[in-house]
């Protein structure tokens, strides 16, 4: 069996640039002290309309901007006299009404862009708009108190930006199992078998093949913990929800992970947003219920925080195809139950007083969110994470 039949079979070794560096630095670092909190994030990737999913169903300003794709008063479900959810969205109402919701609004920060791909490597990781940085906020976190490869793992096919470190990359998998037979490659099997061939070495391949060693023990690792976990919650049948799902198997399993990273992509709703929306938050919000429920039968909920984001808004007026434009500031939701400030952390801001772009104008910057999380939640220091200091907020 050659390299290529290796590259082409082993989704394994196709992914070792983001599977975890064989690192020691941390070996000494006790695992206990990472603590039993875990923050689950969810991205909702191709900037979702927070107007359309918060709605102000009692501003007129709202109704005159989108008069083709505004949500009629009568549809939305509500939650204060001035604003209410999509409808789409009735279990997170079920979790605002048993506190066990804060909505923040109008997060974004200064000078925003509105490129997807920018954007998105802005938020994961935690940099300002004219600011490039290569290790994500998560992965500088693992670089400082990871001491294991699978403290943060992202349950897709690819590892984002959000998790790959200076030393330390999270590591990513969509099945444990097949992770786990990957590894078992006898190609792959066979590679590890010659490590310490001195001719490899000579090559500077001894980087590669720790990676490759690395890799195999967190698949095994990983695939063992998984197996001994098990659910009778019920969940709905698309990508999203088994996300969750195998989320919720690994944490009621004990593994030594402390952040988890899903997505549900979509979102770039220029033409035709009302159905393409609906249906999407309709997907969010019926796998957020079941993951919700299965984590407090497992009894892991109140170690558990929820954070889902969305790299932007979108411009307050429709536009020509019954669709939104990119655009900055939205809204940001956190779950659990330990909120301090459950419902609405802040009001919304002034669609009267809008950017020179048409855009909400952001009053919380998205890393004064992540300073609280890391601060508050997961209690580390958060400056160095950040590269700066950022307000703490009150929600946890």
């Amino acid at each position: 069996m050659d390299r290529r039949h290796f590259l082409k079979q082993s989704s394994l070794a196709s992914s070792l640039f983001f599977v975890p560096s064989f690192i020691k630095a941390f070996e000494n670092f006790s695992a206990s002290s990472l603590g039993y909190k875990r923050l689950v994030i969810i991205q909702l990737s191709g900037g979702n309309d927070g107007l359309n999913t918060v709605i102000p169903f009692n501003n007129d300003t709202y109704y005159r901007n989108r008069p083709k794709i505004a949500i009629p008063k009568t549809d939305v479900l509500r939650l204060t006299d001035e604003l209410g959810f999509h409808n789409s969205l009735l279990p997170l109402k079920t979790l605002y009404d048993a506190g066990q919701l804060t909505i923040i609004n109008n997060v974004g920060y200064p000078n925003p862009n509105r490129s997807h791909f920018r954007a998105t490597d802005i938020w994961q990781t935690g940099s300002g708009a004219h600011q490039y940085i290569q290790t994500g906020w998560i992965g500088r976190y693992l670089d400082a108190y990871g001491n294991k490869p699978y403290n943060a793992i992202e349950i897709d096919d690819s590892l984002s930006l959000a998790l790959k470190g200076k030393q330390t990359h999270g590591i990513a998998t969509t099945n444990p199992e097949v992770l786990f037979r990957t590894s078992q490659d006898p190609y792959f099997k066979n590679v590890l078998k010659h490590y310490k061939d001195e001719h490899l070495s000579e090559h500077n391949l001894g980087y590669l093949y720790k990676t490759m060693i690395s890799a195999e023990s967190s698949a095994t690792y990983i695939f063992e913990k998984h197996k001994t976990a098990s659910s009778t919650q019920e969940y709905p049948k698309n990508t999203f929800a088994n996300q969750l799902k195998t989320t919720s198997r690994l944490i009621s399993s004990g593994i030594e992970t402390k952040v988890f990273y899903a997505s549900l992509g979509g979102f770039d709703t220029h033409a035709g947003q009302l159905n393409s929306q609906s249906r999407l938050l309709k997907i969010y919000a019926d796998s957020i219920q079941a993951f919700v429920k299965d984590l407090k039968q497992q009894g892991t909920f109140n170690d558990t925080l929820i954070l889902t984001f969305s790299e932007f808004g979108r411009r307050v007026k429709q536009n020509a195809a019954n669709g939104t434009d990119h655009g900055a500031a939205s809204n940001l939701f956190v779950i659990g139950n330990q909120l301090k400030t459950p419902g609405f952390y802040n009001e919304l801001a002034s669609l009267s007083d809008l950017d020179s772009n048409g855009d909400l104008k952001y009053t919380v910057d998205f890393r004064s969110v992540y300073a609280t999380v890391l601060d508050k939640w997961l209690a580390v220091e958060d400056d160095a994470i950040l590269n700066g200091s950022f307000q703490k907020l009150n929600f946890i």
